[in-house]
């Protein structure tokens, strides 16, 4: 279970009484997720029929400081009818707190479950849900730099130096081939926003093929938009081993984004591009977290060559064939 800080069920119920949220009856660590220790709570709600609610302590990869970019986007997104998470403030509209130690917040619960391999039907609606959501970003005056952008990515390839052939042979070599082609391509200009930028199947709630929520923003920032889709495109167009490319999802996923937001032409000529940054950010995140986290750690390490994969299909890859004509 990724719940790195453990809090006695009297200390959560002594944390609730700052809440109209009634007493707590149950807390349950929540297992997916690995940068931060979440709780499911059951209360008995403020009027005695019950509540649920996710208490969230904050772990060393998230800044304090960046907690209000978080909570101001969610209650931007949520006044315009996106289906977030918003941050519950206590009787004193106070929503960051202390916990065991740890920056902590109340957050509301939403109702779905997050699919392990969604359909067509499901990449469309998640396509729909990620143009929605930047239709309601418009307006957003908060910034916030991605530390996870084509500098940060050199910077990652660097830490990670030799130990990348300890992965796969000729892996740091890749890295640094696609470093350069990116250095010479990335595109200039593009319409930039705030974006989720980790909008993968688990961070999308559904009741079949209804899109019930969208969670953990806590990699969002300000950058180009369509990389945003890149990202989920990354995320929901291929076995999870990145073997298998699905492109009736792609089109799907593709059909959904344009009914509810829609890229340009100079968005679409980009997405390859775009396209091989995301799987390149996503090799290098997980190589760096396969050669740093001992073998006894709580996380589960995943396999950066799934990422690999998906990067070689990419780079081969039209504006068509990815989104359909």
């Amino acid at each position: 279970m990724a719940v790195y800080t453990q809090v006695p069920a009297e200390d959560i119920d002594a944390f609730l009484t700052r809440y109209d949220a009634g007493r707590l009856v149950s807390a349950k660590g929540i297992a997916e997720g690995v940068e931060n220790s979440n709780y499911l709570l059951e209360t008995t709600g403020h009027d005695g029929n019950g509540h649920r609610y996710i208490l969230t302590l904050y772990e060393k990869r998230v800044d304090e400081a960046d907690l209000p970019f978080f909570m101001d986007l969610l209650d931007h997104l949520g006044a315009r009818g996106c289906l977030v998470p918003r941050f519950i403030a206590d009787r004193e509209g106070k929503r960051l707190q202390q916990l065991a130690g740890r920056p902590a917040c109340l957050i509301e619960f939403l109702t779905g479950i997050s699919v392990t391999e969604p359909t067509v039907g499901q990449a469309r609606a998640a396509g729909a849900a990620l143009g929605a959501m930047h239709r309601a970003a418009e307006g957003f005056t908060g910034e916030r730099r991605n530390a996870l952008d084509l500098p940060g990515w050199h910077d990652l390839a660097a830490r990670c130096g030799e130990d990348f052939d300890r992965i796969a042979p000729g892996l740091g070599a890749r890295v640094a081939e696609e470093l350069a082609f990116l250095d010479a391509h990335w595109p200039a200009g593009l319409p930039r926003s705030v974006i989720h930028a980790d909008l993968f199947p688990d961070n999308v709630l559904m009741l079949g093929d209804e899109v019930t929520g969208l969670i953990d923003f806590y990699f969002s920032c300000t950058d180009i938009r369509a990389y945003d889709l890149a990202v989920t495109h990354s995320a929901w167009c291929f076995s999870q081993d990145g073997a298998t490319w699905f492109g009736e999802r792609a089109k799907a996923l593709g059909a959904g984004y344009e009914a509810t937001h829609g890229l340009s032409a100079a968005e679409r000529t980009a997405f390859p591009i775009l396209c091989r940054g995301a799987a390149l950010r996503f090799l290098l995140t997980r190589a760096y977290d396969w050669i740093n986290t001992p073998a006894d750690a709580l996380v589960i390490r995943k396999d950066p060559l799934a990422y690999l994969r998906r990067l070689d299909f990419y780079a081969g890859a039209r504006p068509a064939d990815l989104l359909g004509a």
